[in-house]
């Protein structure tokens, strides 16, 4: 039974740029993807494995489908993985006059955005998320990728959509532990952007249509002034210096959220220990994380592999880290170079 809090109205939020798009949420959506495609004569639907049933479904609204199966997760955001597909798209005679489509959540829909940017350097694609972290984040924007040996999401390229559909009926279906997970970065863009977001999550299932819609806006505003993360756009990683450097550590099995939610908490306190940042502020981070049941804290013996993966953050120039962090609630800003005896005491509060 679908949940009563997720309205079946649909909303157009418009990004803007040189490239501009539409992100459609709401329910039965698919029916939407031949306007997005235009007259692509065919289309290639990548989905992971426990999606197929989706992946048919969207297929069917499509001009000449291709299903093509991939990895699920972020072992599907490989190179390998891409150039298998660029194999089964070559075989099957794609040109340009052809797109992409992605069934899935945030790590599907990154790997189809980067196999559609580097085929015969860029054809059309839609993303089709179906998570919340997709949602909200992976699938608007233009930042596509897989993930490399040296850290996630060093190799990639801008190349927006022709839209993207956030279909909620697949959020119905999503484990619990999933939808908690992609928390994380609606609660960051309360924190960069819209404090009215921490309110409503007191109540997020209920209010999750307008959670959605808020931190997308959130986003389409970032990026619509600052598409290939020039400037602008940096604050859209607060918290990801050291979530990254996590999930590097992990091998990727940690959510992606999880470890946002770790580096958020670790990005208060190096503010607040900066003098940047209330107290009362960096405490927040902490109880409404705690409050979704994401984690705040990692292990203590960690610090030294973590620090040697941040110096590879996209943030970082040369030898200096530099880190989002918040000078108010929705008031955040870059801290360049932090000294090493700050970045340590920092995540001694993170530190299991």
């Amino acid at each position: 039974m679908r949940p009563t809090s997720l309205r079946s109205v649909t909303t157009r939020i418009p990004v803007r740029g040189d490239r501009p798009y539409d992100v459609l949420v709401g329910r039965d959506l698919a029916k939407h993807l031949p306007e997005l495609i235009g007259s692509a004569a065919r289309t290639a639907v990548l989905f992971a494995p426990p999606l197929l049933e989706q992946a048919t479904a969207v297929a069917r609204e499509l001009p000449g489908p291709l299903l093509i199966e991939v990895p699920d997760a972020e072992a599907g955001k490989t190179v390998e993985v891409a150039a298998r597909c660029w194999d089964a798209l070559g075989a099957a005679g794609f040109t340009r006059t052809d797109a992409v489509v992605g069934v899935g959540g945030g790590a599907v829909t990154d790997l189809a955005g980067f196999v559609a940017a580097s085929w015969l350097r860029g054809v059309p694609w839609v993303p089709v998320s179906t998570s919340l972290l997709g949602m909200v984040d992976a699938s608007v924007g233009g930042k596509t990728g897989v993930n490399v040996a040296a850290g996630k999401n060093l190799v990639g390229a801008f190349h927006p959509p022709a839209g993207v559909l956030c279909d909620l009926d697949m959020l119905d279906t999503l484990p619990p532990d999933d939808l908690v997970a992609g928390l994380a970065e609606v609660v960051k863009c309360g924190f960069i952007a819209d404090p009215v977001i921490l309110d409503l999550l007191s109540s997020h299932r209920e209010n999750l249509p307008e959670l959605i819609e808020r931190a997308i806006k959130v986003k389409v505003d970032v990026v619509g002034q600052d598409l290939r993360e020039s400037g602008l756009r940096e604050i859209l990683n607060y918290g990801h210096t050291l979530g990254h450097a996590i999930e590097k550590r992990e091998g990727y099995a940690w959510k992606h959220g999880h470890a946002v939610s770790v580096g958020m908490v670790f990005a208060a306190a190096l503010a607040r220990l900066a003098g940047r940042l209330s107290p009362d502020v960096a405490g927040r981070h902490r109880s409404v994380l705690e409050r979704l049941g994401l984690p705040v804290s990692y292990d203590a013996d960690a610090f030294p592999e973590l620090l040697a993966a941040m110096q590879v953050d996209k943030k970082t120039r040369g030898a200096t880290l530099r880190f989002v962090v918040l000078d108010g609630l929705g008031e955040p800003g870059i801290l360049t170079g932090p000294a090493p005896e700050l970045l340590e005491q920092a995540y001694a509060e993170v530190a299991a």
